[in-house]
């Protein structure tokens, strides 16, 4: 989620230059002291895609999240509106956290974690009230496109999830603002899927995304964001040992429209 001047560095530069010359010393700048912020962004969402899998129609997905320097905490939620599925995001809350290591200007690595929680979901019926999933992605930076590989692994639906990313901001200076495209593309085995059944349901499967979003800057500390996408889940299956696999019908394609509110201070 989130994520310096060297116009500073090189004036500290020649001015160091020139005080060596002249038998000076000069003590170098402290690094800057680490900023601290609050975002808080109400967000509306058209369907709740998740992985190329729908568990949601219309929702409201509200986020707010604390960033210290390089590293984030959150809480994102998701409260569905309507055509709501039976088990699924009913509330929804999800905790975060990541911490940012920039090994240079163009390559950093990212450990991060999610903890999902759905309280009021049906263990009975094999839904997980919560599963927990730390994660550990790269970003590289070349010719202006972002490219990020990403590893997750689920610690109770025991299994891993791959997703490769690229994303990139196109300027539209005129309009004082940009368009910002991202396709992503992920696979998933889940060893586990759903709780208190035996032998293990396993669920595996492919997704993709495609999206642009638009950001409206109303102050220098708020925007709006409008974005729109499409996602779609693919050779989705549910297995059991001795069964015949099942297509996962929650596996589909949908476009995504958001519209979020985003305040920092």
């Amino acid at each position: 989620m989130s994520q310096k001047t060297n116009v500073v560095m090189t004036c500290a530069a020649l001015l160091l230059g020139a005080l060596s010359a002249s038998g000076q010393t000069a003590t170098a700048p402290a690094p800057a002291a680490p900023t601290a912020s609050w975002i808080v962004t109400p967000a509306f969402a058209s369907q709740y895609m998740f992985r190329g899998a729908r568990l949601s129609g219309p929702s409201f997905e509200p986020t707010v999240e604390f960033d210290y320097d390089t590293v984030a905490v959150g809480v994102w939620a998701n409260f569905p509106i309507a055509d709501k599925v039976v088990g699924q995001s009913d509330p929804e809350y999800d905790v975060y956290g990541s911490y940012t290591i920039a090994v240079n200007d163009s390559f950093s690595v990212v450990p991060g974690f999610t903890w999902y929680n759905y309280p009021r979901a049906p263990s009975a019926n094999g839904f997980f009230k919560a599963t927990f999933e730390p994660s550990l992605a790269f970003n590289y930076t070349v010719a202006g496109i972002k490219f990020t590989p990403k590893f997750y692994y689920d610690v109770v639906l025991n299994g891993p999830t791959l997703e490769l990313s690229a994303s990139l901001a196109l300027p539209l200076k005129d309009l004082g603002t940009e368009l910002d495209f991202i396709g992503t593309v992920g696979t998933f085995k889940w060893k586990t899927a759903a709780d208190n059944t035996f032998p293990d349901l396993k669920n595996y499967g492919n997704y993709f995304l495609v999206g642009v979003s638009v950001p409206f800057a109303l102050t220098s500390a708020s925007k709006i964001v409008v974005g729109v996408a499409y996602t779609k889940g693919s050779d989705n299956y549910f297995k059991q040992s001795g069964s015949p696999k099942v297509k996962n019908t929650a596996a589909v394609g949908r476009g995504v429209v958001t519209v979020s509110y985003a305040y920092t201070f």
